[in-house]
């Protein structure tokens, strides 16, 4: 963390690569219009060696944001400009799993994608508690019965169950080897049943182009520093009856 910021009863937001990049998408969009703060970062030797340029300054690719006291709802974010090699998933989600309890956040919120053969509106879930679930069944999101997760989301859901912290994943049903802002768009409208962002979506398909080719630009950074791209990309969400 650059600053010392209390933390205490934020809401933790994230988003990391994974399947349809509907993380990524929502968390830039949301980091972009609510104007959160870049407040710090997470390094490891075992990290890609990539570093991101945004507007001529180097910058880490997993950074922390975080919204401004007093302005809404306390936000903090992460995001990445990498997929999140198998090997690492556990130690990563183990950090951001201490720095949430270190520091106080009452909540998590996942974003991802979850594949399915033929498109449709439903948005699924998963939740840490029965409370959370129940309000996320009255908001019109649909629980997974029986199924599979993975990646760091699934590794905080867990833990979070086992502490009775408030988390819930959002899953936006994807088709297989697409990217889409309408993912995002979707993922944003299904968080702010839970969280008032207050975030016009109308400028999200305006900016659709401009989106979707900055999450390409993700893809493009991680192919040349990392040959796992396609698997990891496409590691989401998985269900079975």
């Amino acid at each position: 963390m650059f600053k010392q910021i209390d933390l205490s009863g934020y809401t933790f937001i994230e988003g990391f690569p994974g399947a349809g990049l509907v993380g990524p998408m929502a968390i830039s969009y949301i980091v972009d219009k609510l104007k959160l703060e870049y407040v710090g970062y997470m390094k490891s030797s075992d990290f890609p060696p990539l570093v991101s340029i945004h507007k001529n300054e180097p910058m880490p690719p997993i950074r922390i944001y975080c919204s401004t006291e007093g302005k809404g709802d306390r936000i903090v974010t992460i995001f990445a400009e990498f997929a999140i090699p198998l090997e690492l998933i556990s130690a990563i989600s183990d950090t951001i799993y201490k720095f949430i309890k270190d520091n106080g956040i009452s909540s998590i919120y996942s974003i991802g994608g979850i594949p399915v053969e033929k498109m449709t509106s439903t948005v699924f879930v998963l939740a840490s508690t029965s409370k959370m679930l129940a309000a996320a069944q009255s908001a019109g999101l649909k629980s997974v019965g029986e199924g599979v997760a993975t990646g760091v989301s699934a590794m905080l859901l867990i833990n979070s169950t086992f502490d009775k912290l408030p988390d819930m994943n959002i899953m936006v049903p994807i088709l297989p080897d697409t990217i889409t802002p309408k993912y995002a768009e979707q993922a944003i409208e299904s968080l702010d049943k839970f969280i008032k962002l207050n975030i016009d979506l109308g400028e999200l398909e305006k900016e659709s182009q401009q989106v979707e080719a900055k999450i390409r630009d993700i893809v493009s950074k991680h192919r040349e520093s990392h040959n796992t791209l396609k698997k990891d990309i496409y590691a989401g969400p998985s269900l079975y009856a």
